[in-house]
């Protein structure tokens, strides 16, 4: 093949991959080419700190980050969106770049504090950083996860490449019905992106990293300012949730305070069996041995607490998970990733777990689709059915998975109501009825649900 060719059907850098034959795809397997030199780095160097990092930033690096950056999220606090940013790009990257490298010619701008409902009556705080902050926090990101995915853990699976929350489910599943039921930690971190320890999180961000422009770069975004409601603060504690290189962050600190505690401290100390499933804050601990179960339980609180973090007392419970005949009759339930685990029985008849959407994200669900066809009422039907297709299809991506049907058919049932319902308001005749809505559906049929992820 001659030099600096593409074959068509892809490149491959170890977990790094890119296709196409195109200019761009040129610049991803340079970008690619490089991060899997930094991942045989930290494979040959485990444990040490890697100091010569920020070459491999180049025009190509931010070129990809850009890429890789959404381009219809909110704007921060300087307002810019994509259209504007957009224009004069390779300029604009090329002194972002200078910026970044130029020590205190880099400022990290503020973070705009939204907050999004969580349930019916609670929000959650998120940080929207600017564009370009995405941009550059995106290339540092790309820079760190070569690294980091030599020390990650299989038991973290959250904003990893390669593993999604479907794969937790599928371990969580395998896992129990491995054991027949066992003991579960089901635990709750209370705020957790608003209450780490910063100086913790910077120390062990420093154990591998030992560039000078990643840590000062990292360092000048945990200590960013936070425009909340037009009053700006600087949290003491905390990353906002919501920036691009967080969940990064939260990994590297999860990684230190919980998985790597369990896998090396906890589990040799047990007398059975034992596992664990993270995916970003949300994590269960299974057990063998009820024992084993509540020495685990009793000092897991006291593990968060030395590392500046809490767990909820109220919403972390040590769970009898068994089929009903072994746990005397109970049925025992526990959340997770949206869907409710229990245990049901197959067309065999035999004990399995069972996977449903959860009841209050199915009516989140239900309520975002009623606010839009509120809003969108007087809009034309065509645009009104692309748009509610799109968003049906999106819940069955991600709810479609094997014994969820009954749920999915339930969301399905409802939506065409609530579709109906707003039509029937579009003005004062009120003039939808069962039939003629049914002659729309039969030239703009809703999605049906189906299982996307089978687990059979």
């Amino acid at each position: 093949m001659p030099e600096g060719s593409l074959p068509r059907e892809g490149v491959r850098r170890d977990d790094w991959t890119v296709t196409g034959n195109t200019e761009d795809a040129l610049t991803s397997v340079n970008v690619c080419t490089k991060q899997a030199r930094i991942a045989e780095l930290a494979r040959k160097l485990p444990g040490r700190t890697l100091v010569s990092l920020n070459h491999y930033l180049d025009m190509d690096w931010m070129q990809e980050a850009c890429k890789k950056t959404r381009k219809d999220g909110a704007p921060g606090v300087d307002g810019m969106e994509w259209e504007e940013y957009s224009h004069e790009l390779p300029k604009r990257l090329e002194e972002l770049l200078n910026r970044a490298k130029g020590g205190d010619q880099y400022r990290a701008p503020a973070v705009l504090r939204v907050y999004i409902p969580k349930g019916k009556t609670d929000t959650r705080p998120l940080g929207i950083p600017t564009l370009e902050d995405k941009i550059l926090q995106r290339a540092v990101v790309m820079v760190m996860e070569p690294i980091y995915e030599q020390e990650f853990l299989d038991c973290s699976m959250g904003f990893r490449p390669k593993k999604s929350p479907h794969q937790a489910l599928n371990t969580i599943w395998k896992q129990v019905m491995g054991m027949g039921g066992c003991w579960l930690i089901d635990a709750d971190i209370a705020k957790f992106f608003d209450t780490l320890d910063k100086a913790v999180l910077r120390s062990m961000v420093h154990q591998r990293v030992g560039d000078g422009v990643i840590r000062r770069l990292i360092g000048k975004w945990l200590s960013a300012g936070v425009l909340d409601k037009g009053v700006m603060n600087y949290p003491e504690a905390g990353t906002p949730q919501g920036g691009v290189i967080s969940p990064m962050l939260s990994n590297i600190y999860l990684h230190h305070v919980l998985d790597l505690w369990f896998e090396q401290e906890i589990k040799p100390c047990l007398k059975g069996r034992a596992w664990m499933v993270r995916f970003a804050d949300d994590f269960v601990m299974g057990f063998e041995q009820e024992q084993d179960a509540r020495r685990v339980y009793e000092v897991l609180f006291k593990r968060f607490e030395k590392h500046g973090l809490k767990i909820h007392p109220e919403k972390t419970r040590l769970v009898p998970f068994y089929p009903p005949e072994r746990n005397s009759g109970k049925r025992e339930t526990f959340n997770f990733l949206g869907f409710t685990h229990q245990w049901g029985t197959s067309r065999k008849g035999r004990a399995i777990v069972t996977r449903q959407t959860m009841g209050k994200r199915l009516t989140r669900a239900l309520d975002g689709l009623r606010q839009f066809c509120r809003q969108n009422r007087t809009e034309p039907l065509e645009e009104q059915w692309k748009a509610l297709k799109q968003k049906m299809q999106g819940h069955y991506a991600y709810y479609g998975i094997t014994g969820n049907m009954r749920q999915l058919a339930n969301f399905a049932y409802h939506a065409e109501r609530i579709w109906r319902y707003w039509l029937n308001r579009r003005s004062s005749k009120r003039d939808m009825p069962w039939e003629r809505f049914k002659r729309i559906l039969a030239r703009y049929p809703l999605p049906r649900p189906r299982i996307v992820h089978s687990y059979a």
